[in-house]
């Protein structure tokens, strides 16, 4: 575990506050879940949560089938990392700022509107698909730059994706 030095009080509401340098380092954004674990040695230990990441293997899967059905690269995402590729390594990568700002428009973007890479030094973004469980965006399915650009039969492969990946954090 690494220290930062900053000590906080926990006021009287049982409330602490995360300092502006470690949220804005660790990418933790007003209104975001967090994971609360006690370790046995009294540890308290603050993660940030992500439905997407406890669906890791599952989403691996699907990326990989998506890969190998539609020949096009593809990544599962959550809201800040890669959680599962397909016919590219990308998995534990950061998304970019840009790639962030593109899924918080929780809507479907084509090559048109992409234009950007998922992860710093990354392919380009062919397509996004957001993943939207129970209102709440919780990551999407992007195709990337590869041998082959998707065309609509690919489109339809990962809104079918991302779709089964809602309808599993739903349930």
């Amino acid at each position: 575990m690494k220290a930062t030095g900053v000590v906080r009080r926990v006021d009287d509401l049982g409330r602490i506050v995360i300092p502006k340098e470690i949220r804005r380092t660790m990418r933790i954004r007003e209104g975001e879940p967090m994971e609360i674990f006690i370790e046995t040695d009294g540890s308290v230990i603050f993660r940030k949560y992500s439905p997407m990441g406890n669906m890791q293997q599952a989403a691996g899967q699907l990326a990989e089938a998506l890969w190998r059905e539609s020949e096009c690269a593809c990544a599962v995402c959550d809201r800040d990392t890669v959680v599962a590729s397909g016919g590219v390594r990308g998995e534990g990568r950061n998304l970019t700022s840009a790639a962030e700002r593109a899924m918080e428009q929780r809507k479907s973007l084509g090559t048109a509107e992409c234009g950007f890479t998922l992860w710093e030094q990354g392919p380009q973004v062919q397509a996004m698909l957001p993943v939207i469980a129970g209102g709440d965006l919780s990551g999407c399915v992007a195709l990337l730059e590869g041998k082959k650009s998707p065309g609509e039969e690919e489109l339809r492969l990962a809104r079918m994706a991302a779709g089964f990946l809602a309808r599993q954090m739903e349930d």
